[in-house]
């Protein structure tokens, strides 16, 4: 009993490792209209403050309720059901999901057991129930209070486009204004 222990751990180390080892692929360059598009259909807008070790997720509260179903649907894939899978989300990809045996914010993703993530799919729908445009609502004591980072939630108003918050290649006034030459 114990040999067969010891192989199916190392076993799922031995995927984990080659998992973790693996190239990322890299992400083809997409148009703006792309990009949009694919903001719509996250339905919120997500970010890493790397400064304040927040992730932010700012949408409307119908638009942020995509983010409980985004976990869910996560859970109900039975290939992650092992330690060290992940999925990436966003135009960018920069929204990762990741199954571990514990939960935990940081900065490379969310991540915790399918029993942890649907306990914040739980979490996060039950605070939208609420919440009201403006009010941010902060979640790590409730799902990882060991971690450093938080997952924090912006409430915009009912119709907000989280294209629109896109400023790292989207619209005129996301833009920086050049430098002056005199």
């Amino acid at each position: 009993m114990g040999t067969l222990i010891f192989l199916a751990v190392v076993v799922a180390f031995g995927l984990y490792v080659r998992k973790a080892l693996r190239p990322e692929a890299p992400h083809p360059e997409i148009t703006e209209d792309e990009i949009k598009r694919k903001w719509r259909e996250l339905g919120f807008f997500c970010e890493l403050d790397e400064d304040k070790k927040t992730w932010i997720l700012t949408g409307s509260r119908a638009g942020l309720l995509y983010f409980p179903d985004l976990l869910l649907g996560y859970v109900a894939d039975l290939s992650n059901a092992v330690d060290g899978e992940r999925k990436h989300y966003g135009p960018y990809g920069s929204l990762e999901i990741m199954t571990w045996h514990e939960p935990g914010i940081d900065s490379h993703a969310i991540r915790g057991s399918l029993t942890d993530l649907t306990h914040l799919a739980e979490l996060v729908e039950a605070k939208l129930a609420t919440a009201q445009e403006g009010e941010p609502i902060s979640i790590r004591q409730e799902f990882a209070p060991e971690s450093r980072y938080t997952l924090l939630l912006d409430v915009r108003a009912d119709g907000f486009d989280p294209a629109s918050t896109d400023r790292e290649r989207l619209g005129a006034t996301a833009k920086k204004p050049a430098p002056r030459t005199e």
